[in-house]
């Protein structure tokens, strides 16, 4: 009988049909052991010899096997690998290769091969490399996992390994592009103004080569202040479709890395031709503009220029002149410009405060390196009046160029950022109506009405509310539409004030351009480029920021030593415990709940909530300031752990 195919088939069917199933995420644990996580959020137990059978972050089905009120499950079917290319280190053991991927919880050793255009004599035992996964034990014919190395990253004793790894993680580009030596000006029919003898200054810190602002301001006798932004043209050495053009569409952003900038455009360009440097005349895209007494704005002018910088300034120098400290001041030609840009400033803050919304100030972090990439301090540079000069009268440019692109062309580069996505506005107006804030729906997804809310919690200065509340917004997107930007409160907002770095302000450059000489304008920027460049913006942010994970654990290796004590605020919470930012250097720690108490079983977490209850109290919750001591620095998995003051 079980000769009969059909019959044996329909039993197999039918044995299937009643097995009972699940579908979900494999979480690996140190212990060999680990879960399938369902999109619902059910939990089964994984034993650790079917564990051998998959990796951390498989999205795989697989039986549930009942053993009185346990559950485990067994994978048996892999819908989607959690590995496909991914970075790691090279094993060789008596002739053997393998690689261990560079991930906090997968701890696989890999057999592997080197690919033929690699020579392997070349590549060592803890080397850096590229590999990909070619066979898994759930595909059918595999039996076990195999690797492929692609390429190699770095030598196990580089010390640009943070840097060079990182790039290769999020494959990004590892060098400044190199696209030739000469670059001549482009006819583009453009008649430019001739504003060399006009006194332009650039703020920018100190080591700043890629300077692609300069500002003149003037008050007016009728009340207000007319301000005149004058940007590098890039576009006016780089055609459209030439290679650096190409190039540049690729990269879409320079990746800034503490220690190291991989730049967009050739740093030729980038650095020297366009960049607005001191005495230097350079081809502009301007913008003048009136900004009333009251902040609110007027009449604007776009037009192409010739611009010289007659005074490359720094951020702490200016704000130290303004608040009346240290010895530097600006020439006579530029101080009482630097005045009037403060008074242009505080109204323009005044107004978006009433009209609009302001960011919170942050502190920035900055890393002294030496040369060998070791980091000497971490300074805290606070968010000063010079920096809000400039950053005001960026946000005010780039309004203008989202309306002039909305009203001349219908399309553009524009980032659009609705604080609440339509899916999540439901959940986040029963949220905020159980913390006893009752709001219509409007005012989480009308913008006027969003900037009112917005406006009424922060008056609150409810950290906790906030951080909660965040969880359900959404991000900043590229979109080639006019949109509203919820997070300034702005109706459009569409940046041309940097386009050395951002190729999306190369874009709108080249459609304000169009407009200054009455051509028509070109087809609408397709979906796959404005979706690039929100991809190549968040891999951007990543890198940078696993750069810092990496020189933090370096550097705070002998304050986890010496279990140092920090003042923190508390970042996150999740199922495991909490992440915490130290204020002192913005380095981010976990803090695992078996550290708040001796008893695991006394430490309540509810991570939906962002709340921790320990002995049936409430002690710790999102947004709350505490002490805790630096426990362990971790350069495997570039992590540091902390435990909270007694």
């Amino acid at each position: 009988m079980l000769q009969n195919n059909a019959m044996l088939a329909q039993l197999k069917q039918q044995i299937r049909q009643t097995t009972p199933r699940a579908e979900g995420v494999i979480k690996a644990t140190d212990k060999g052991f680990g879960f399938l996580e369902t999109d619902d959020g059910e939990s089964y137990f994984v034993p650790p010899p079917a564990m051998k059978q998959v990796i951390h972050g498989d999205r795989v089905e697989g039986v549930i096997h009942e053993n009185g009120d346990k559950k485990s499950i067994e994978p048996e079917k892999l819908i989607e690998a959690g590995l496909d290319r991914f970075v790691s280190r090279v094993q060789k053991r008596e002739g053997r290769l393998a690689v261990v991927p560079d991930h906090p919880s997968i701890k696989n050793v890999i057999k592997a091969r080197i690919k033929n255009s690699l020579d392997e004599d070349t590549i060592a035992d803890g080397d850096w490399v590229v590999a990909r996964l070619v066979r898994h034990p759930l595909k059918a014919d595999d039996r076990a996992f195999f690797a492929q190395i692609d390429e190699l990253v770095a030598k196990s004793d580089d010390p640009a390994v943070p840097w060079r790894v990182t790039l290769a993680r999020h494959a990004l580009e590892q060098e400044c592009p190199d696209a030739g030596t000469d670059w001549p000006l482009i006819d583009e029919g453009l008649t430019r103004e001739d504003l060399t003898s006009t006194p332009f200054f650039t703020i920018d810190g100190e080591k700043t080569r890629d300077m692609d602002d300069a500002l003149h301001v003037a008050a007016r006798a009728e009340g207000g202040w007319r301000l005149s932004v004058a940007i590098a043209d890039p576009t006016a050495y780089v055609e459209e479709g030439h290679a650096a053009d190409l190039e540049a569409r690729t990269r879409a952003f320079t990746v800034y890395l503490p220690g190291q900038n991989v730049t967009m455009l050739p740093e030729q360009l980038a650095d020297d031709l366009c960049s607005l440097w001191e005495g230097k005349e350079r081809p502009a895209l301007a913008c003048t503009l009136d900004i009333n007494a009251d902040g609110s704005l007027g009449d604007y002018r776009f037009f192409a220029a010739n611009v010289k910088s007659h005074a490359k300034l720094v951020y702490d120098n200016v704000s130290d002149w303004i608040e009346g400290q240290g010895d530097w001041a600006p020439a006579d030609e530029i101080d009482e410009q630097l005045t009037a840009l403060r008074d242009l400033t505080e109204a323009r803050t005044a107004w978006r405060n009433e009209h609009a919304l302001v960011f919170k100030d942050r502190p920035d972090y900055v890393f002294d390196l030496d040369a060998a990439g070791n980091v000497l301090a971490v300074r805290t540079e606070e968010r000063r009046i010079a920096n809000r000069m400039i950053e005001e009268s960026m946000i005010v440019a780039n309004a203008c160029c989202a309306d002039f692109l909305a009203q001349h062309i219908g399309h553009g580069i524009f980032n659009v950022h609705r604080a609440f996505e339509p899916e999540k506005a439901e959940a986040a107006q029963e949220f905020l109506a159980g913390q006893e804030i009752i709001v219509e729906r409007e005012a989480l997804t009308e913008l006027a009405r969003y900037t009112e809310l917005k406006r009424a919690l922060e008056s609150r200065d409810d950290a906790w509310l906030d951080a909660r509340l965040r969880r359900f917004q959404g991000f900043t997107m590229m979109s080639a539409q006019p949109g509203p930007h919820f997070g300034l409160g702005l109706a459009a907002y569409a940046t041309w004030t940097s386009p050395i770095r951002k190729y999306g302000d190369m874009v709108n450059h080249r459609l304000i351009k169009r407009v200054l000489k009455g051509e028509q304008a070109p087809a609408e920027a397709t979906q796959q480029l404005t979706e690039q460049l929100t991809e190549r913006r968040r891999l951007n942010r990543m890198a940078e920021r696993d750069v810092k994970d990496w020189l933090y654990v370096r550097y705070l290796t002998p304050s986890a030593q010496n279990q140092d004590t920090f003042e923190a605020e508390i970042m996150a919470i999740n199922r495991g415990g909490m992440r915490v930012r130290l204020l002192e250097n913005g380095a981010t720690a976990f803090v695992p709940a078996p550290l708040m108490h001796s008893d695991r079983s006394k430490v309540v977490i509810d991570d939906k909530e962002g709340r921790i209850q320990i002995e049936g109290e409430e002690r710790y919750k999102l947004g709350d300031p505490l002490r805790v001591i630096l426990t362990e620095a971790r350069e495997e998995t570039r992590s540091l752990v902390a435990k909270p003051t007694a």
